[in-house]
């Protein structure tokens, strides 16, 4: 596999925004193994996510008074871009509104939000010192592939292509599982060597995660914390 997840024209990073970070902590910390720990080199001191040392996402307070009051949790993905300001002409072009318009985030990069012709959010990402998430292919319970489900994902993955300018080998574009209806939103897949054991922890928390089989015959499993920010979660391909 040449391409992966952090390169150019592929996802980069995720911020989980979350009312309740502690929860949200212990709740990922338990089923997955991820780490969460304030970065004391960050001058803002963020909340970073780790796995086995390796930097896989950061996390956002959403009681800061940045976000409007009633802002719901979740999970805020980026698409690395060489030219954002380009992409973004090209992606408004192709139907996607402005959310938030383009802005240097300190000396990491420059990010702006979007919403594509779907429904879906997405946010840009033009690396300066920061290029995102780093890990070692098929480490387990990292970041394995992103997932669109909506109800032309033929016209979503065409929309993508344009707007990154090549296609997004790491995604994939699917129609809503059974016919359901919802508002469409990006979500991570999980790479894991033990499935069995995931779903066990995600049962021992209380939570009763959804299981189906994709098209390929795969088991897929939704792991939704109590917040409602969801994962799937799929076993590593080796």
């Amino acid at each position: 596999m040449t391409t992966r997840l952090g390169s150019v024209n592929e996802f980069c990073w995720m911020d989980l925004k979350t009312r309740d970070l502690p929860g949200t902590a212990a709740f990922f910390s338990t089923t997955l193994g991820w780490r969460f720990a304030v970065d004391e080199e960050d001058r803002r001191r963020a909340t970073k996510i780790t796995l086995d040392g390796h930097l896989i996402g950061g996390v956002s307070d959403l009681a800061h008074p940045v976000y409007p009051p009633g802002t719901p949790a979740h999970i805020a993905y980026y698409l690395a871009v060489e030219d954002i300001e380009r992409r973004i002409a090209v992606a408004t072009a192709h139907g996607a509104r402005i959310v938030v318009p383009p802005f240097d985030a300190g000396d990491q990069g420059r990010m702006a939000t979007l919403i594509d012709p779907a429904g879906a959010a997405f946010s840009l990402w033009q690396a300066h010192h920061f290029t995102g998430w780093q890990f070692p292919l098929h480490l387990a319970s990292a970041p394995h592939r992103m997932v669109l489900a909506c109800e032309r994902p033929d016209e979503a993955r065409n929309f993508y292509r344009e707007t990154a300018g090549s296609p997004l080998t790491c995604a994939d574009f699917v129609a809503p599982r059974g016919g359901l209806t919802a508002t469409p939103q990006w979500e991570l897949a999980i790479g894991v060597d033990d499935l069995d054991s995931v779903v066990t922890r995600v049962r021992e928390q209380g939570r009763s995660p959804a299981t189906w089989q994709d098209e390929t015959g795969r088991c897929v499993v939704r792991l939704t914390s109590p917040e409602g920010l969801t994962f799937q979660i799929r076993r590593l391909e080796r």
